[in-house]
């Protein structure tokens, strides 16, 4: 066995305990009514008893809302230590936040946050006069709690659509402004939702949306159809032109985007969250009808790039791990010497600037980027530093001469570079001034085997420290495992409170997730789902086994399929894990396809009504569904928000009264109801600080554990 020398300070430097009994729930949970409906699928019964949690704008929802919050608040403030975790936590959170800069017209825009701001800021700067604040969505509302979804300027970067997120809802509102003076130039386009804007020259531009559901919430109710729009600049909203989608063409999701040199509108269409069409039309023919690239809902089409009438795709038709091709977008069809970046064993993604293509690599949850020609020829390996971490960006535009990427990892927040693309050199452009001190923190990767024998990667962060024996740590292990999407590393000045104070942070990569390409996505899916889980609980066996952590000092965590992933695993196996964060949640895989987009992450999940096989299967590890009266479950904080829109807040309500009403011992089961917030995005910091210090102080104090700020 192979040791590692990270610190464990509440043993080694005499972190304090206590007895566990001060963690205990002494109160009374509030008392939530059950209803008798049932439903029938291929003959099997299953009661629904908290259905009526379902309708999020009920009086008598909003009034067991308000309960269950009062508990949970006063539950929290007995932990003597959670305002010092807080105000630790904001010192660390100081620090001035700077993204990649970016050119629009004459001038460079970045976006920055001074260090506890609630949102960031945009900023612009010509040449090299002083920068001035292009756009404040600290000043959308007087709470931080409206953000800025998204800014698009036209060709010549005169204009500008930038989208407004109220309360983290889904549904935006998209505001138009000359760049030059900053000011509106017409009425506020509302109620878009799922989409992006992209200009026709300064005439236009293309969005998508859904009609605002009529029956129903309009937070929970069932989006079906998208739809692609044009609207002329200065006219009404209800005039704009439909281009794609509606009942007559139903797609769930429809995207639109003019190529950089205004020639071609490429159009991606898909019914779930894997797989798509692509059409595109020809913008210079006022005579041309829109082509169609790929048909079919099988395989993945993107275009990364156009140039001479030639569109660069990325797929992973017969190539799981996809490959770059090229074709004329005239006569767009695909023959075998289109190739340009052949399929490697790792997961390929594009991007392009100053008429380059950088081919980027996920190596087991790690980076790697290459850079070829625009004919397909290799130039160079890039050489990144820094270990195991993520890199971001070399994106931009055809004519820009400056290359910028960033790179991140688990102790490194951030850090900004500018590329030269002729010599393969980096130079750093921006990196934070950090509260902490990087080096005492360290990443390693580990494989471990899953139920069935397969090796799965997992990343483990903790500090350094002299001892040379290892001894069992709290431990935070972290999970996601769906719909394509890869956890690589990603700083968190969250975590590094807690590994100062002697915790362990470990990111699992599990099947169904994006690490090792479109194969091992399918091997979560569907009648595969279940592998995921026994990922999970494989990883936190392992963790156990190798001595990193306890069974009591072991916590778990996850978001949106991540919290599916946490109610599944918990309800499996409460013997397990001593603490449990389930967030925004999928937890009532019956029901799911009902609210909102659901449906469409039906290529991941199955639905219900698929067959009696697929029914079966769902229903023996949905959490809601899988909830045993009688069961000692972990201590558990279920979080969510009351403008959840994507992950309707119903499912995280109804898993918390069922395990109210299950749990057989005094460990506290807790639902942490986020008001004015969404399914995340756009939170503001003074939202995540009080979430994370909450988070925190939780786990110590069920895990009998004092805290010191370091």
């Amino acid at each position: 066995m192979r040791f590692l020398f990270f610190s464990v300070l509440f043993l080694a430097m005499g972190m304090k305990t206590f007895s566990q009994d001060s963690a205990a729930f002494k109160g009374k949970y509030p008392d939530t009514k059950t209803v008798g409906q049932t439903d029938d699928f291929f003959g099997t019964k299953v009661a629904d008893p908290y259905r009526w949690l379902e309708d999020d704008q009920s009086a008598e929802t909003k009034d067991w809302v308000i309960r269950e919050n009062e508990v949970t608040n006063d539950y929290l403030a007995k932990i003597p230590y959670r305002a010092k975790i807080k105000k630790r936590l904001a010192q660390l959170w100081n620090y001035e936040k700077y993204s990649a800069p970016f050119t629009e017209g004459d001038y460079t825009y970045y976006y920055k946050n001074d260090g506890l701001q609630n949102q960031s800021v945009l900023y612009r700067q010509k040449g090299k006069d002083a920068a001035e604040v292009f756009l404040d969505p600290n000043k959308f509302s007087k709470d931080g709690t409206s953000s800025l979804g998204g800014i698009d300027f036209s060709r010549d970067g005169s204009l500008a659509a930038y989208q407004i997120s109220e309360g983290g809802s889904d549904w935006r509102k998209v505001i138009v402004i000359d760049t030059k003076t900053k000011k509106r130039l017409e009425d506020t386009l509302l109620n878009i939702k799922f989409s992006g804007i992209s200009w026709l020259d300064n005439d236009g531009f293309y969005y998508s949306s859904y009609d605002k559901p009529k029956e129903g919430s309009a937070l929970s109710g069932k989006t079906q159809f998208h739809k692609l729009f044009f609207h002329k600049l200065g006219s009404k909203q209800a005039d704009d032109t439909l281009i794609f989608g509606g009942e007559d063409m139903p797609r769930r999701y429809i995207s639109g985007t003019v190529t950089e040199d205004q020639r071609f509108l490429i159009i991606t269409a898909a019914n779930s969250t894997y797989g798509n069409e692509l059409y595109v039309l020809d913008l210079m023919d006022k005579d041309a009808s829109i082509m169609a690239i790929a048909s079919g809902f099988d395989n993945m089409y993107e275009v990364v790039y156009e140039a001479d009438g030639k569109l660069y795709i990325l797929t992973d038709k017969d190539a799981p791990n996809a490959k770059l091709v090229r074709i004329s977008a005239y006569t767009p069809v695909f023959t075998p010497n289109q190739l340009i970046i052949p399929e490697t064993p790792y997961p390929l993604t594009v991007t392009s600037c100053s008429n380059k293509l950088f081919a980027h690599y996920i190596k087991d949850a790690v980076s790697e980027v290459k850079q070829y020609s625009i004919d397909g020829l290799k130039e160079m390996d890039i050489a990144l530093s820094g270990g195991l971490g993520t890199v971001g960006g070399f994106s931009g535009k055809y004519d820009d001469t400056v290359v910028y990427y960033t790179f991140t990892s688990y102790n490194t927040p951030s850090t900004i570079y500018k590329y030269d693309t002729r010599s393969g050199q980096s130079v750093v452009y921006k990196k934070p001034v950090l509260q902490f001190k990087q080096v005492s923190f360290i990443s390693e990767q580990v494989f471990y085997a899953s139920k069935d024998g397969t090796k799965i990667p997992m990343i483990i962060t903790y500090k350094k420290g002299p001892r040379p024996e290892r001894k069992p740590c709290p431990l935070l292990l972290y999970g996601y495992g769906g719909f394509n999407i890869s956890l690589t590393p990603s700083f968190s000045p969250s975590a590094i409170a807690f590994m100062e104070n002697g915790g362990v942070y470990v990111v699992a990569n599990l099947r169904g997730g994006g690490e090792k390409g479109e194969t091992w996505h399918q091997a979560g899916t569907k009648m595969n789902k279940q592998n995921v889980f026994d990922d999970f609980i494989a990883a936190a066996e392992y963790l156990i086994k190798e001595n990193y952590t306890s069974k009591d000092l072991l916590a778990i965590s996850g978001a949106s399929n991540g919290g599916l992933l946490i109610g599944a695993c918990m309800t499996q196996r409460p013997d397990l894990f001593k603490v449990c964060f389930p967030a925004v949640g999928v937890m009532d895989m019956l029901r799911y396809n009902k609210f909102t987009a659901g449906a469409g992450w039906a290529s991941d999940y199955g639905t219900a009504e698929d067959s009696k096989e697929m029914f079966d299967y769902l229903y023996k590890y949905s959490p809601v569904h899988n909830v045993k009266k009688g069961t000692c479950y972990p201590a558990i904080m279920v979080t969510t928000a009351d403008h959840d829109d994507r992950v309707v807040p119903a499912h995280s309500f109804k898993f918390a009264a069922a395990l109210q009403a299950a749990q057989a011992c005094d460990k506290p089961v807790l639902i942490n109801i986020e008001t004015k917030a969404g399914h995340g995005a756009g939170k503001p910091t003074s939202m995540l600080l009080q979430e994370q210090a909450d988070k925190w102080a939780f786990l110590f104090w069920n895990m009998g554990l004092a805290y010191e700020p370091r």
